[in-house]
């Protein structure tokens, strides 16, 4: 059986969407990356996209894996930031604006995953998540350096801002990937202090954590976009193989068997 990934994604104004009647403009609509589903269903897997309204443990339930994907910094309350957030701006009608709703309903899927131990893959904002959920920190915002970090460039092409990360001997990462990858530039913060029971797995040049692990668990954390490389990520041959060894037989579910 193809094992069912469930994808979280936004929830924005209707009103975003350019050239959308002004009659819908304050109704609500799910947002979700469509490169992500791309690469699940690519390598074997049957993509879900989850709403905000999810009940996490029902929903971990029904499902053989997960991804927590990018977006909008983590409201640093939920970590012990110090940067000022204004209350006034509304995530719903600003891409950047922390979302204090979608940090909730993504923690909650994490805290579900890890109990159930399904595989989890965090992508940037979901690899802090991650780090934050097992009572981690962040680098609240990275300096410029000789490594570019935040791209101005276009995804999924990021050209002459793609850096090297380097993995650790015998990790995950490097069976992946070998000992480095060139990979996207798109975050502005890093993982800082590490979660409960995380380890590094890739760093770049300058230090800057970009794969993490929960040891003798099927959970990583990326900081690169790897719906967005050029070629083939194989994190999601990863993911997806995991998360078919732990789906459920038919035979546990009640399936028909041929």
């Amino acid at each position: 059986m193809k094992p069912l990934i469930g994808i979280t994604g936004r929830r924005l104004s209707l009103g975003m969407v350019a050239r959308t009647s002004r009659r819908f403009q304050f109704q609500y609509i799910n947002s979700y990356f469509s490169a992500f589903g791309d690469s699940v269903a690519a390598a074997g897997g049957i993509p879900v996209n989850l709403p905000f309204n999810v009940d996490a443990e029902h929903v971990i339930d029904r499902l053989d894996g997960l991804i927590v994907t990018g977006g909008q910094d983590i409201h640093p309350s939920r970590w012990g930031g110090s940067a000022q957030v204004d209350p006034a701006v509304d995530p719903r009608w600003d891409f950047d604006a922390p979302d204090l709703e979608r940090d909730e309903y993504e923690a909650d899927l994490i805290v579900a995953a890890l109990q159930a131990n399904v595989p989890l893959l965090g992508v940037c904002r979901g690899h802090h998540l991650l780090n934050i959920v097992l009572g981690g920190t962040l680098v609240e915002h990275l300096d410029e350096g000789p490594i570019v970090h935040v791209s101005p460039n276009f995804a999924p092409d990021d050209g002459d801002d793609e850096h090297t990360v380097s993995f650790t001997p015998g990790s995950l990462a490097h069976t992946l990937y070998g000992p480095q990858r060139v990979v996207n530039s798109w975050h502005h913060q890093a993982v800082d202090r590490l979660g409960r029971g995380l380890s590094v797995m890739g760093t770049t040049a300058d230090g800057v954590v970009e794969a993490i692990r929960l040891e003798d668990s099927p959970v990583v954390g990326l900081q690169w976009h790897p719906e967005w490389m050029a070629s083939p990520d194989p994190v999601f041959d990863w993911l997806v193989a995991a998360s078919t060894t732990s789906a459920p037989s038919p035979a546990m579910t009640g399936g028909a068997t041929c």
